[in-house]
């Protein structure tokens, strides 16, 4: 599914397999880039769907993961052996992939467990920016839904596109939840004022209007 010129769905519970959250590739040029990975049940969908775009596999340079939770990492190393790309995640999220946490990346949830995945770029910064060909992508710490979440931006087509994985939520103790943080995180999705919000569930926001009434029904 084409969102914008440089921005494609590639994986998702109707795109890759149902237990998949959302996966969004990031193209310019020569290089791509993915947001997050799925549970790695339908790997070899992505696989196919990024050719479908037009980008052979081993042209992705990073794996961006907006956070720990199995629906968005499960498959981020069969992803990685595939493609040869680096993966990306918050420091705070990162210690539970690298340490193989099943309970805090919600894989007991989906009756699987968590691998122990080594996280080769640790964010511990409130942003930082990375380049995809010609594309700035900003990858900022937004915690609440779990300690090390992240959203992404990019420019494409003139649009400011937001990568807000979870915008929804849910908030749950066990994996590590902070009301708190997760309103402060919507507030400052709400700042961003972005054209397109491509989420983790609930699908892609075309207009300003409509970006926004839908981070402000959590609130």
């Amino acid at each position: 599914m084409k969102i914008t010129s440089n921005v494609y769905l590639v994986g998702g519970s109707n795109k890759s397999d149902s237990s998949d959250a959302a996966i969004y590739l990031i193209r310019s040029g020569s290089e791509a880039a993915l947001v997050d990975a799925g549970t790695g049940g339908g790997t070899d969908r992505v696989l196919r769907n990024i050719q479908g775009a037009g980008i052979e596999p081993r042209a992705v340079k990073y794996l961006f993961l907006t956070h720990c939770h199995y629906d968005h990492t499960g498959g981020a190393a069969s992803i990685k052996s595939a493609t040869g790309c680096r993966i990306v995640a918050h420091d705070l999220d990162a210690a539970f992939l690298e340490a193989g946490d099943s309970e805090v990346t919600a894989a007991s949830w989906y009756g699987s467990w968590m691998e122990p995945l080594k996280v080769d770029i640790k964010v511990a910064e409130k942003e930082k920016f990375f380049t995809v060909g010609e594309l700035e992508v900003a990858f900022y710490h937004a915690p609440g839904h779990s300690p090390g979440s992240a959203v992404l931006t990019t420019v494409s087509d003139g649009r400011l596109v937001l990568f807000g994985q979870d915008v929804h939520g849910p908030l749950n103790d066990a994996l590590r939840s902070v009301r708190e943080d997760y309103e402060k995180s919507l507030e400052f999705m709400l700042s961003l004022d972005a054209d397109i919000l491509c989420e983790g569930h609930f699908g892609v926001y075309v207009g300003k209007e409509k970006v926004r009434d839908f981070i402000e029904s959590f609130l």
